[in-house]
């Protein structure tokens, strides 16, 4: 199904900057913030929250919604898994969804049967999305059967709940690798494949995001079935969100400008992009 991937770092880096000057040509800037501010799952992954900040951050997140001038809310609110009845019981707009990390995240170090687990126990709590980490370790052995298996049998334990798999591209070493984990998130039935968990120094990068995008753009031609794509890690700037907007845009079309085939993971991001449309 998927091909050889042959494009280098350089030529990769090389397409980015063609796109993005491409993309920049005539955007819409209100629209694209507008858009971005409805992607966001807005997000708290510390040791330290407790019920407290979980609710605020659930409060926060209805905040944004202003029909008058057009202002949509977040796409979700993303926590622990024993937060995730908090959240869901102080989310107002019942459009703002609530995702959940589970499966040992961040470093997926654990047997199957625990991350199965902790997955159903975040469902039965409540999550609409989980999202899941790729098992790096066994990816970087070769054992590339038992990492799509993993997948497949957390999204199994997801039941009515989409999810997204964590390739922490950060940790993969090398353009190929990226690729391949992509393809082992899709195959083993990831609604959305994601850049990373934020909490290592390399987090999304764009080189990482256009290698994604690239390998759904290819499994959609082959199939027809649309994948979805999240970025995280270090977005908390509005000029950065817009050049991953712009990827997505320029590689897989305006359908994927919706919040149920993009995200964008970030603590920070959304006040900022806020602000911008209230000063548009």
């Amino acid at each position: 199904m998927f091909k050889t991937y042959s494009y280098s770092s350089q030529e990769i880096q090389n397409r980015i900057q063609a796109i993005l000057e491409k993309g920049k040509k005539n955007l819409d800037m209100q629209k694209a913030y507008r858009d971005i501010l409805s992607f966001i799952d807005l997000t708290t992954l510390e040791g330290a929250d407790t019920n407290e900040k979980a609710m605020n951050l659930a409060k926060q997140a209805g905040r944004y919604y202003s029909k008058e001038k057009n202002i949509p809310n977040v796409a979700a609110v993303c926590v622990y898994p024993t937060l995730v009845k908090v959240v869901k019981d102080h989310i107002e707009d019942p459009h703002i969804g609530v995702a959940s990390v589970a499966g040992a995240f961040p470093a997926g170090q654990s047997p199957i049967h625990i991350k199965v687990a902790e997955v159903q126990y975040a469902v039965e709590q409540g999550a609409d999305d989980i999202d899941m980490v790729l098992s790096r370790g066994k990816f970087l052995e070769g054992k590339y059967q038992e990492v799509q298996d993993e997948v497949k049998a957390i999204k199994e334990a997801c039941g009515k709940a989409h999810l997204k798999v964590i390739l922490e591209t950060g940790e993969l070493q090398s353009v190929a690798n990226i690729r391949k984990a992509s393809e082992l998130g899709i195959l083993g039935g990831g609604d959305f494949i994601k850049t990373s968990t934020g909490k290592i120094p390399v987090a999304a990068t764009l080189e990482a995001m256009l290698v994604m995008l690239d390998t759904i753009k290819e499994y959609q031609d082959a199939t027809g079935k649309k994948i979805g794509i999240k970025p995280a890690g270090g977005i908390s700037e509005p000029e950065v969100a817009l050049d991953y907007y712009i990827l997505v845009k320029e590689v897989l079309g305006e359908e994927w400008l919706s919040n149920q085939l993009f995200r964008i993971g970030a603590s920070r991001l959304a006040n900022k992009v806020y602000d911008i449309i209230l000063n548009d």
